[in-house]
């Protein structure tokens, strides 16, 4: 089966664009001087820095180099088209034409070799993939109610339809850390610092998380 060929416009526009740039730069190549094959090399060479400063934008080198040297050669392909619409006296051409076609080869060679040896960045699938450098932990979330250094003791459980003993007046009172007692007095401490009046019993239990009757000790210690 054979498949049918359509031409594309914008690639006959770009042949017919390039011939005539072609010839135009030969036709001012051969009036400021150049003769035979000399004539032909210079829109080779034009055309050839235009394509490489072309290339290195696509691949995504250094911008700022890609694009001096694509306007220069621009710059040289359309100053042909220009002088050879009948600007310029091609019979006798400026001194200033005659200079800028001889020093065209040492500057299509520079930037020939600015744009082949400066680095480029890597393809996509070349890249090497670097991990991601570990987050920092986040801080711990603040919690209102303070953690006891020490365990406090345990009470011995309830048994079912029976009452815990209370404890009586003669009884001791139950021992306190010094540890538990000197946080209790911070907590004591901020207490009045942020209501003004001494901290209660009850409030002082529920802060520490401690039984009654240690938080009955730990008061007296307090005061």
């Amino acid at each position: 089966m054979t498949r049918s060929i359509r031409p594309d416009a914008v690639l006959v526009q770009a042949v017919i664009a390039g011939a005539l740039s072609f010839a135009h730069l030969h036709d001012l190549a051969a009036a400021a001087g150049q003769s035979g094959w000399k004539a032909w090399a210079y829109p080779i060479s034009v055309d050839l820095l235009l394509v490489a400063a072309w290339r290195r934008l696509r691949a995504g080198g250094s911008s700022r180099l890609a694009w001096c040297w694509f306007l220069i050669a621009l710059v040289a392909s359309l100053g042909a088209n220009v002088a050879t619409a009948g600007f310029l006296d091609l019979a006798h051409p400026p001194a200033w034409l005659r200079f800028g076609v001889a020093g065209w080869p040492a500057l299509a060679f520079l930037g020939g070799t600015l744009l082949a040896h400066s680095p480029t960045s890597a393809p996509a699938g070349d890249r090497v993939p670097v991990p991601p450098a570990p987050a920092a932990p986040a801080p711990a979330p603040e919690v209102e109610r303070e953690t006891v250094p020490t365990a406090a003791p345990q009470t011995a459980p309830l048994v079912a339809n029976e009452e815990a003993p209370a404890l009586s007046a003669a009884d001791p009172a139950p021992p306190v850390p010094a540890a538990l007692v000197a946080h209790a007095r911070k907590v004591a401490e901020d207490h009045q610092a942020r209501t003004g009046s001494p901290i209660d019993t009850d409030t002082l239990r529920a802060r520490l998380g401690v039984p009654a009757p240690m938080a009955d000790a730990i008061a007296a210690q307090l005061t």
